[in-house]
């Protein structure tokens, strides 16, 4: 298991650029890549937002991705998504996830990684926000078998996109979609049927999605883990209000919140998973150092998993 940096806050002196995920611009970039990779990371992810806002052609993607293995912190991972099944939103998901395969050939990345959030059925209203209330819009827990077997059919085509450059895909475990709990990815990942194509077992995106989550992570850990192929990890403290039904999620570094990530790291590496440990980074503050104090973390844990 090797880590990578999926950097959430990209400020650096003295750029104040905060785009979520992106790293800072050139010629800033050379000098934060030595703080990634001093910290221990292996590799990073990369947003395809921002990357489809400036140049996405190969002759592009290619010197990115040379840049980075010459820092020693290649990409692994792009990460993109979308309701590729939603009637009116789907089309262009599919249009512009085939540009994100093609991009994760270029770059020299491992792996693909697709989040499948529907619009909201009722903006403003209860569980719009997908999080920390008793109902969650979008949650499979309302999905009917023809919402699973449509979204399997259109990932089964990304899939089999993926395996056709030498790619895997990631379906991330995540509020708001179909594939919100082990249950769910498990089943989703049996109508696709594609050897390259597991899951992301977010357990943050688990734990988070309602005020009091549905599945222990440990549970979830246990059975995603046979059916990982990229791991994102972050760390939550919850707070509950019980007389209004409602949960606050607090960021912090990943050895501080409510997620064991020793008894999950043990789990992954007992499922003989030897992918990427992607580190969710922090959104405030120093992210650097917070960041670095996770990747030491987490080689800690996959030592004395692996004892």
């Amino acid at each position: 298991m090797k880590l990578c940096y999926a950097l959430r806050r990209g400020v650096f002196y003295p750029s104040q650029k905060d785009n979520f995920g992106e790293m800072p611009d050139p010629p800033l970039r050379s000098k934060y890549l030595k703080h990634v990779q001093a910290a221990g990371f292996d590799g990073v992810e990369i947003p395809i937002g921002g990357a489809l806002r400036g140049d996405v052609s190969e002759r592009a993607a290619k010197e990115f991705g040379r840049e980075l293995r010459d820092a020693g912190v290649p990409a692994v991972c792009v990460r993109g998504g979308g309701p590729v099944a939603h009637p009116k939103e789907g089309p262009g998901v599919r249009e512009r996830m085939a540009k994100v395969v093609d991009y994760a050939s270029w770059i020299g990345a491992q792996v693909v990684n697709t989040t499948i959030v529907t619009p909201a059925t009722l903006a403003n209203g209860p569980g719009a926000e997908r999080r920390g209330e008793p109902v969650s819009q979008g949650a499979s827990r309302y999905a009917t078998e023809t919402d699973f077997a449509e979204t399997a059919r259109h990932l089964r085509v990304i899939g089999q996109q993926c395996a056709d450059r030498g790619l895997k895909l990631a379906i991330e475990i995540h509020q708001g979609s179909i594939a919100d709990n082990s249950w769910s990815g498990v089943h989703l990942l049996d109508l696709i049927g594609l050897p390259n194509v597991g899951v992301n077992p977010d357990l943050g995106n688990i734990f988070w999605q309602f005020d009091h989550p549905e599945e222990t992570c440990e549970a979830a850990i246990v059975a995603l883990a046979p059916r990982s192929t990229y791991w994102h990890c972050k760390n939550l403290k919850r707070v509950h209000f019980e007389k209004i039904e409602k949960a606050v999620y607090l960021r912090v570094p990943l050895p501080d919140g409510d997620i064991d990530y020793r008894f999950a790291v043990s789990a992954m590496v007992a499922a003989g998973f030897d992918g990427y440990m992607s580190i969710e980074g922090a959104n405030t503050g120093d992210q650097l150092s917070q960041d670095a104090r996770g990747a030491a973390y987490a080689r800690e844990l996959i030592a004395a998993a692996r004892v």
